[in-house]
């Protein structure tokens, strides 16, 4: 199991375990469209949730773009998930969309609202729904983001940040050939030597 994988489940281990010892808090909604559950406690605190949006990813929405429906099962429901403690945290946020309009103009739309975070990296991949990489090391300093693979294919990628704290947008047009399908997608971690 990669170190990245054991560092998170373990980290997650100890917060439910706290729970079981100490006082926490947990909430837990009931509403479909906002579903979440929460743990605070001494430990840390976890957040498992499918409350994400544009906005949770520190990108405004494609004006005229919808969530998109998981009818097809393709794995798009949003997800928002984080874990601090006081050694680790990680957030990974994860919202898709869809629009009527063409990839080109998504694109365009999106390379100019993710220059606020810095160079904006483009990059094309065969992979579907916004695959972002976060690596997990120790180093002191994190990784520049790159393109992976030979950099083809039909979707887009706008990356900007580094491998600890990146924003990604992924496009690519609908099967149907009209429209657009988009991911957008935020990704944070620390070790011990940073804070959120």
């Amino acid at each position: 199991m990669p170190r990245s994988a054991v560092v998170n489940l373990m980290t997650i281990i100890v917060l439910l375990a706290a729970c079981l010892v100490r006082p926490c808090q947990a909430q837990k909604t009931d509403s479909h469209e906002d579903d979440h559950f929460d743990v605070r406690s001494s430990v840390g605190d976890l957040h498992l949730g499918s409350d994400a949006d544009a906005q949770k990813v520190g990108l405004p929405l494609y004006p005229g773009s919808q969530r998109r429906n998981n009818d097809e099962g393709d794995g798009s429901d949003p997800a928002n998930v984080s874990i601090f403690t006081q050694s680790f945290g990680f957030k990974l946020v994860l919202a898709k969309y869809e629009s009527d309009e063409a990839p080109g103009k998504v694109i365009d739309y999106y390379r100019d609202k993710l220059r606020k975070y810095g160079k904006v990296l483009e990059c094309h991949t065969r992979e579907h729904d916004g695959d972002a990489h976060a690596e997990f090391g120790d180093e002191k300093h994190s990784k520049d983001l790159k393109c992976d693979g030979d950099n083809t294919g039909p979707v887009t990628e706008l990356k900007v940040g580094t491998e600890d704290n990146q924003h990604v947008v992924a496009v690519e047009p609908k099967k149907s050939g009209e429209g657009t399908n988009f991911a957008l997608v935020y990704v944070y971690s620390r070790g011990k030597q940073g804070d959120i």
